[in-house]
């Protein structure tokens, strides 16, 4: 019975912050919002412009989804309630037992539904495109950016997201030069932005016939994705378009057409392209999206500090500059030198495991901000 009443009293330490998370989730603002966009897909003529329904849809299914994990929160600590209380009255050694694996694994999922809750930053709910430099390092570094982009779309994946491939440069002898993909489902961004920065990888090369330990770098830049609905304008005058064969794969028609669209944004030096699509007239839109939304926040922040907020600050491909380090060899180890966060089983991380990276870097911030 004592460990039923240590058990009644653990649980009891989360009735304050379920409360909390509720205030913070604006759970009654998101109902209302619910309602609104309900009564515009009633509205004739919802359904002809597709990517506007598109939109709205995709935020109703996030807004309905995230009211749906705290109605499923709240259900469980409710239920745990009423299991302590039966096991209580029963005295029943078994149910005791899974008494003491609900709570172990409510406490689980009651963290992770915090975390999400600190994605509350403009653009957290977006999608994002990320691009992948390889840096220092060489055929190593182009590896290593073919394992980092491995990495996210598996973590992609398993969290029901879709990626979408829009430029990719294959290394000269093996892996990826640089590749472009954008990540798509609700707080892409508010998840990804946490890898914006230098990624370090030491390791034996197996590109290294003496064997010798390799350190090779690549740069991961995460940008949300800006909704139509924010005017940019422009102009023809600065901007410049160059149209070259895609690279990558798609069958013969994408390799032997000049289908590929390279932008310059001339005042500010911006590139961006996309070879995804397969005619050239989707591949210049996908790539004016891109641009849009780099120049938005170009316009947006005012200083530097505001920019690192939301961007990321400038960073150097290389030595001195990277915010998570990847030992394979003489040990494995994973860590972040922003939040401390580690962990030994390296290949779990490289399989997609970054969770706990993300979830460090966003209490982090969380924490920064309050102080």
């Amino acid at each position: 019975m004592l460990e039923l009443d240590e058990y009644k009293l653990e649980l009891q330490k989360f009735r304050t912050p379920l409360e909390e998370v509720r205030e913070s989730l604006d759970v009654e603002g998101k109902q209302k919002r619910i309602a609104e966009l309900d009564k515009a897909m009633a509205e004739p003529g919802f359904w002809d412009d597709v990517e506007k329904s598109g939109q709205i849809m995709k935020e109703i299914k996030g807004l309905k989804g995230t009211i749906e994990s705290y109605d499923q929160i709240k259900q469980d600590f409710e239920d745990l309630e009423t299991m302590i209380e039966m096991a209580q009255e029963e005295n029943d050694e078994e149910l005791i037992a899974e008494t003491g694996e609900m709570l172990s694994s409510f406490t689980k999922r009651f963290e992770d539904f915090r975390i999400e809750t600190l994605l509350s930053g403009e653009f957290d709910s977006n999608d994002c495109t990320v691009k992948i430099n390889a840096g220092t390092g060489g055929t190593e570094a182009c590896d290593w950016t073919s394992m980092v982009y491995r990495m996210y779309t598996r973590w992609a994946e398993r969290h029901g997201f879709e990626v979408t491939l829009l430029d990719l440069l294959d290394g000269d002898e093996a892996g990826i030069k640089t590749v472009t993909f954008q990540i798509s489902g609700y707080h892409a961004y508010g998840y990804m932005k946490s890898e914006h920065g230098v990624h370090r990888l030491v390791r034996i090369s197996p590109f290294n016939a003496n064997g010798k330990r390799q350190t090779s770098f690549c740069a991961v830049e995460v940008l949300p994705v800006i909704d139509d609905a924010i005017e940019i304008e422009v102009a023809d005058d600065d901007i410049r378009i160059d149209t070259y064969r895609a690279s990558g794969a798609g069958g013969q028609h994408i390799n032997k057409t000049s289908s590929a669209i390279r932008i310059t944004h001339i005042p500010t030096g911006i590139v961006v392209q996309c070879q995804n699509e397969r005619s050239q007239h989707q591949n210049k839109d996908q790539a004016m999206k891109m641009l849009k939304s780099k120049l938005y926040l170009l316009k947006e922040q005012e200083n530097a500090e505001k920019m690192s907020g939301i961007k990321g600050e400038a960073f150097e491909n290389g030595f001195g500059s990277h915010i998570r380090s990847y030992f394979l060899q003489p040990y494995t180890l994973v860590k972040d030198s922003r939040t401390g966060c580690e962990t030994g089983d390296a290949y779990k991380v490289l399989d997609g495991g970054i969770d706990a990276f993300i979830n460090a870097y966003l209490v982090w911030m969380a924490a920064d901000k309050d102080k």
